[in-house]
C-alpha cells in the first residue's frame, strides 16, 4: 500500500543488511520486488525461498500448511512509500525510527532523532545510522516528549455501590488517545478483605484487559495487627511502594490520627510513599446531615458540605502527623487553593509533602453545581469538590508552575448518568467522579503552556518526568533517552481539539469539558514500542501492557529522610545530680508537715527595696515607695501618720469653682 505524500511515515528496504543512515534516496518496499508472474510464501521460521512458482507453492502448501502464515503477491513498485505489514506480529519486532523533531525532557530540549527497538529507546542524537526495515515517523515542527503517567485512576472499581464504567481496557484505550502510556491505578477493597488478596485480585482483572503500562496504588480501609505484616510482603514481593490512606467517608474507608501514625511510621519503615486524601471526614458527616435537614438534596448540598477549610484543615492535620514520623507524604488531588497554600507554607518550613492536582480542578470549576439541570450538576460531583471560585484552575497552575504542586493526574471514574441517578433525592449518594484520563495532557498544555504559565519542559515534568521520579521508576519512564522504555509521543502543539461525549472514548455519557477548545494533540503515540495511535486512528491490544513494579526507598525523596534524621536527631543533656534548696540536716528532727510549715514563714524580699543600701548603709533614695498594696515604706518603724486634714496643702489654698 503507497502512503498519501503527506504523510509522516517512510518506510526503508526490508532486507536486514548493514547498518545505513536514514537519510537515504527514498525508492524501496517492504517486500523485494519480482516479477508479475512470481510468487512470495513467507514461512514461519524458515527463510522465503528466492523464487516460487504456483507449483512449488502448492507441494510447500501440502507438506507444510500449518505453517503457511500469509501469500503475497508482490508486484514491482519504484519511488513509492509504502506503509508496514498490519500483522500483530510485525507490530512487536518493529523498529521506529522518529526523526526531525524537537525533543523535550523535563531539564533540557533538543533538536534530534529517537530510534526504538524492542520496545527500548536504542538511540538519541542525529543523522543516526540504523538497520534497513526501520519505519520512519517525520515530526518536524512537533515535540517528541515522553509518554504520559497518570498517577490516579479508578478504573472498573467497585464504589458507593456502584461499578465505575470505564473498565481496565476502555480506560487505558482512553489513556492511550489522550497521550498517557502508563497508569497507576488503586486496589480498594472492603476492610473485612485481606490486602494481599485484594492486590491479587485486582492484578488478574488487570493484566487481562490494559492496553498500556500500569501501576498499583494500595488503599489501607483499616488499621488491624496484620496490616504492617502484609504492607511488607506488598513491597518486597510484589512491586508495591505506596499506600493510600482516607481521613474522610467515616466509618468506611476513613482512619482516625492514631492510625494514620502507624500507617506513616510502617511506610517510613519499608521504603513506601504514603498518601492521603485529605479531607475532614467528621465536619463532612455533620454538614451532610445538616445540608439534608435543611431539605437540600440537590448536587449543591455537596459543595455545602464540603467548604474549602475542611480539605485545608485535614491537608496542614496530615502534614503535621508526617513530619513528626519524618515520613514523605503525598497528599491526592489538591483541588482548592487554601490547601494548596498549606501545602506551599509546610513545603517552605522544611516539611516533605508532594502533591498533585487533577485536571477537573484545572479545567472547570464549582459553579456547575449550582445549574438548574440535576444530570449536569451531578456529572461534576467528585471529592474533593470543584471550588466555585473561578480563579481555582488559574490558582492551581501558577502552583504547578513554581513546583509546589509537583504533578497533574486525572482521578478518572466514570459513572453514567443512570448510576448517578442513585442519588436523586440525596446528594450523599450521588457516586464520586469524572473523566479526565483522555483529556489531561490537553488540560494541561492548553491551560498552562498556551497561557504561558508553563514552558515545555514543565508540561513534561507535570505529566510525567516527576511522577517517574516520586515513584522511582526515572529514568525507566519519563523520559527520552537511551535505555528507557520506549513510550513515546509526537506531540502536535498547533493542532487543536474539541473536548466532546460524542468523540471521546471512554464509556462514559458525560464529559465535564464539553466543548472546550484545547491545542495540543497527541499525532502519534508508541507505547512499549508499538505505535497505537496513528493521526488519531486508535490500534490498540486487550491486555498489551505490563504490571510495572514501583521499587521502595526512591532516592529522590528518602535520600532527605535520612539525611534529616541524622541530623536531627535529639540529644541528652548531661547534668550534676539535682540538689533542693532546702539542706537536709535543717529539717532533722521534723516532720514532713513541720518542715513545709517553715517554708511557708520564710520572709519574702521587701516590696520596695529593689537596689542595695549605701556605701553609709542607708536606703537607697532611688528605690520607688509606691505599693499595689497600699502600703508605705516606713509602715516597719511604727510610724503613723496624722489624721488631721490639711487645709492648705503645698502649693496654696485651692479656690474659684471648686
Amino acid at each position: 500500500m503507497a502512503s498519501s505524500p503527506s504523510s509522516p511515515y517512510r518506510s526503508s528496504e526490508s532486507d536486514e543488511g548493514t547498518p545505513k543512515s536514514h537519510r537515504r534516496p527514498r525508492h524501496d518496499v517492504f517486500f523485494s520486488t519480482v516479477s508479475d508472474t512470481e510468487l512470495k510464501s513467507i514461512k514461519i521460521g524458515e527463510s522465503p525461498p528466492k523464487s516460487s512458482t504456483k507449483k512449488d507453492l502448492e507441494d510447500v502448501q501440502k507438506e507444510s500448511p500449518k505453517e503457511i502464515k500469509e501469500i503475497l503477491v508482490v508486484k514491482e513498485v519504484e519511488k513509492i512509500e509504502a506503509q508496514p505489514s498490519t500483522l500483530q506480529d510485525w507490530n512487536q519486532r518493529q523498529r521506529l525510527l522518529i526523526v526531525d523533531g524537537t525533543i523535550v525532557n523535563h531539564d533540557i530540549i533538543f533538536d534530534g532523532d529517537v530510534y526504538i527497538e524492542d520496545g527500548v529507546i536504542k538511540e538519541v542524537g542525529t543523522d543516526l545510522s540504523v538497520p534497513e526495515g526501520t519505519r520512519t515517523i517525520n515530526s518536524k515542527g512537533k515535540l517528541v516528549i515522553p509518554g504520559g503517567i497518570d498517577t490516579q485512576t479508578q478504573l472498573g472499581i467497585n464504589f458507593m455501590g456502584e461499578k465505575s464504567v470505564d473498565d481496565f481496557y476502555h480506560g487505558t484505550k482512553a489513556a492511550l488517545a489522550g497521550g498517557t502510556t502508563m497508569i497507576m491505578d488503586f486496589v480498594m477493597e472492603s476492610s473485612s478483605s485481606s490486602l494481599l488478596k485484594s492486590y491479587e485480585m485486582r492484578r488478574e482483572v488487570a493484566d487481562e484487559n490494559v492496553c498500556c503500562d500500569y501501576a498499583l496504588h494500595i488503599v489501607i480501609p483499616e488499621w488491624t495487627e496484620k496490616t504492617e505484616e502484609e504492607m511488607e510482603v506488598l513491597v518486597k514481593e510484589k512491586g508495591i511502594n505506596s499506600f493510600k490512606a482516607y481521613m474522610t467517608y467515616k466509618d468506611q474507608y476513613m482512619l482516625r490520627d492514631g492510625e494514620l501514625l502507624q500507617m506513616l511510621h510502617a511506610c517510613k519503615k519499608l521504603g513506601a510513599v504514603a498518601m492521603v486524601h485529605a479531607e475532614n471526614g467528621d465536619i463532612i458527616d455533620e454538614n451532610e446531615k445538616r445540608m439534608l435537614n435543611m431539605g437540600i438534596t440537590g448536587p449543591e448540598g455537596h459543595i455545602y458540605s464540603r467548604p474549602e477549610e475542611v480539605e485545608a484543615e485535614a491537608t496542614f492535620r496530615a502534614s503535621v502527623l508526617a513530619n513528626q514520623v519524618n515520613c514523605p507524604l503525598f497528599i491526592l488531588h489538591v483541588m482548592s487553593p487554601s490547601a494548596a497554600k498549606v501545602i506551599a507554607k509546610r513545603r517552605e518550613e522544611g516539611c516533605q509533602l508532594y502533591a498533585d492536582t487533577i485536571a477537573a480542578a484545572l479545567g472547570t470549576d464549582g459553579s456547575h453545581y449550582l445549574n438548574a439541570c440535576w444530570r449536569h450538576a451531578a456529572g461534576h460531583v467528585t471529592v474533593p469538590p470543584l471550588c466555585t471560585d473561578p480563579s481555582t484552575p488559574v490558582d492551581l497552575m501558577n502552583l504547578l508552575g513554581s513546583g509546589d504542586i509537583q504533578i497533574t493526574a486525572s482521578n478518572h471514574c466514570t459513572f453514567s448518568a443512570n448510576q448517578k441517578a442513585f442519588g436523586q433525592s440525596d446528594f450523599t449518594m450521588i457516586p464520586h467522579g469524572v473523566n479526565g484520563i483522555e483529556e489531561r495532557m490537553s488540560i494541561v498544555w492548553e491551560k498552562g503552556v498556551v497561557m504561558g504559565k508553563l514552558d515545555p519542559s514543565r508540561f513534561v515534568a507535570v505529566t510525567s518526568t516527576n511522577a517517574a521520579k516520586i515513584f522511582n521508576i526515572y529514568p525507566r519512564k519519563g523520559r527520552i533517552q537511551a535505555g528507557s522504555d520506549a513510550d513515546v509521543v509526537v506531540w502536535n502543539p498547533e493542532q487543536t481539539r474539541i473536548i466532546s461525549a460524542k468523540t471521546h472514548h471512554s464509556q462514559a455519557d458525560f464529559n465535564i469539558f464539553e466543548g472546550m477548545k484545547c491545542h495540543g494533540v497527541a499525532d502519534v503515540v508508541i507505547a512499549g514500542g508499538k505505535v497505537v495511535v496513528d493521526q488519531g486512528q486508535l490500534q490498540v491490544t486487550k491486555g498489551g501492557g505490563k504490571f510495572v513494579e514501583t521499587p521502595p526507598f526512591c532516592p529522590h525523596i528518602f535520600f532527605c529522610v535520612r539525611a534529616k534524621d541524622k541530623a536531627c536527631q535529639p540529644f541528652k543533656v548531661e547534668r550534676e545530680p539535682y540538689e533542693s534548696v532546702a539542706v537536709e540536716d535543717d529539717f532533722e528532727g521534723e516532720t514532713p508537715d513541720e518542715a513545709v510549715e517553715v517554708t511557708e514563714i520564710i520572709p519574702q524580699p521587701s516590696e520596695f527595696y529593689s537596689r542595695p543600701l549605701t556605701r553609709s548603709g542607708v536606703r537607697n533614695l532611688q528605690d520607688s515607695t509606691f505599693s499595689l498594696s497600699g502600703a508605705q515604706i516606713d509602715d516597719d518603724k511604727g510610724i503613723k501618720l496624722s489624721g488631721k486634714r490639711i487645709q492648705n496643702p503645698p502649693g496654696g489654698k485651692s479656690a474659684g469653682l471648686w
